[in-house]
């Protein structure tokens, strides 16, 4: 379709014809054969005719873009078209001039109209031509704005991928570390490892469904947290304890799934599980001013080695951050003697936003 035949396109077109028609009137009458009665009879509907007529060169141009190979054949091809279109609408001047020649109120319009014909194929030739140009610029103005849209398309899709892969990496990595410790239980206490693989079970079968999903609400990720800190409780027993101070605000809050789970894994795994007598996991969380924040402490010992990991599980959670909100949510890491702590902060979208 044609971009200016639209609603709130063709009215500004045909406005922008309004000066045009005066000027072409004021060059009728600057003789003083013609009168502006007569020179609005005539240039009126001309000019409204010529409106239309100058749509087609839509057409031409889509279908002749400008490339600096055929310059040259383009500017001849437009400049004979220029030439043919004005011919007709001088003729269809002249028919018009004609028909109201035979009226009283127009009487010899047609003789004096004659010396006028070749200012109106001038004028003619001219808008057409700036037709012609204005077009180019409106394919111009597409092409741009499609490409960003293409741009803006590839982005999203980069990120949708870079996201399913962040996320895929979660689950491979929170089984591997299960079945390692189903498999340390197996030789100490089977009933315990059965335990724990019926636990398991039923955690995987629980991040099936959320997994696929873009957000989640922060009530369903503890859910999953505590789903997660049951399995562990089978492997550490009272080594392991679990505090909560979530904000009841706060848990409507959408984010992204599993999001929470690689940083109480981290918790229990480089923290609790370095130290002997066992130690706490700390969450709380708080909606405040329009953000969420979220902090997970643990007991560590600030002695013990090195991860042999690289912090993975918090550097998956920085790059999901990242990829979903971009500069607008941020993870801290810091400790306070004895005390691990990971702090994010990210928008607090409600269901109906996200």
């Amino acid at each position: 379709m044609h971009p200016l035949l639209t609603r709130n396109r063709f009215g500004p077109y045909l406005v922008a014809w309004i000066p045009l028609a005066v000027i072409l009137a004021f060059l009728t009458t600057a003789g003083g054969t013609i009168r502006w009665v007569e020179a609005a009879a005539i240039v009126i509907p001309l000019c409204l005719l010529y409106a239309f007529i100058c749509l087609s060169a839509w057409y031409t141009s889509k279908g002749a873009p400008i490339q600096p190979e055929n310059t040259l054949r383009l500017f001849l091809g437009h400049i004979t078209a220029a030439a043919l279109v004005s011919a007709l609408w001088v003729g269809l001047a002249l028919a018009l001039v004609y028909f109201l020649a035979k009226t009283a109120a127009f009487q010899g319009l047609d003789q004096r109209f004659a010396p006028l014909t070749r200012i109106f194929f001038a004028a003619g030739f001219l808008l057409y031509l700036l037709a012609v140009a204005s077009h180019y610029v409106i394919l111009s103005l597409e092409a741009s704005s499609e490409a960003e849209a293409r741009v803006l398309e590839t982005n999203i899709h980069a990120r949708d991928a870079e996201l399913k892969a962040l996320k895929a990496q979660i689950n491979p990595h929170f089984l591997f570390n299960s079945l390692n410790s189903i498999s340390a239980l197996t030789s100490i206490d089977p009933s315990r490892a059965r335990d724990m693989c019926v636990l398991l079970g039923d955690f995987l079968r629980m991040t099936l469904g959320l997994g696929e999903k873009t957000v989640v609400r922060f009530s369903e990720e503890l859910d999953l947290l505590e789903k997660y800190l049951a399995i562990e409780k089978v492997r550490f027993g009272e080594r392991l304890k679990m505090q909560e101070n979530i904000q009841e605000e706060s848990k409507g809050c959408m984010l992204p799934p599993l999001l929470l789970q690689p940083l109480v894994e981290n918790a229990v795994k480089h923290g609790i599980a370095s130290l002997p007598e066992g130690g706490q996991v700390r969450l709380s969380a708080e909606r405040q001013n329009g953000r969420l924040a979220i902090l997970v402490e643990n007991s560590w010992d600030p002695d013990a080695p090195p991860r042999r990991s690289g912090g993975r599980g918090l550097k998956n959670v920085e790059q999901r951050l990242e990829a979903r909100y971009g500069k607008d949510a941020s993870l801290h890491v810091s400790t306070e003697g004895e005390l691990f702590q990971v702090s994010l902060s990210l928008p607090a979208e409600s269901e109906e936003k996200a």
